[in-house]
């Protein structure tokens, strides 16, 4: 049984939401992603990484970060 789901890459000041699919099976662990899709999580990564937002918005939409500061 295969389902969609997205999973959130961070990287610094960045995020980026990446759709995989997760496969379960009866015979293994699960779940668990295709090659496919762990190589486009490792892709959608180094570009966050490199600040490359361009190549990472390929993947998905990205995100910037803001901190919130709280003043007691």
């Amino acid at each position: 049984m295969n389902r969609r789901t997205t999973k959130l890459i961070r990287e610094g000041e960045f995020v980026s939401e990446v759709e995989v699919e997760l496969s379960d099976s009866p015979e293994g662990w699960g779940p668990y992603l295709s090659l496919a899709d762990a190589t486009r999580l490792d892709e959608a990564r180094a570009a966050l990484r490199r600040r490359d937002l361009v190549t990472a918005s390929q993947f998905g939409p990205v995100y910037r970060l803001t901190p919130v500061k709280v003043s007691a």
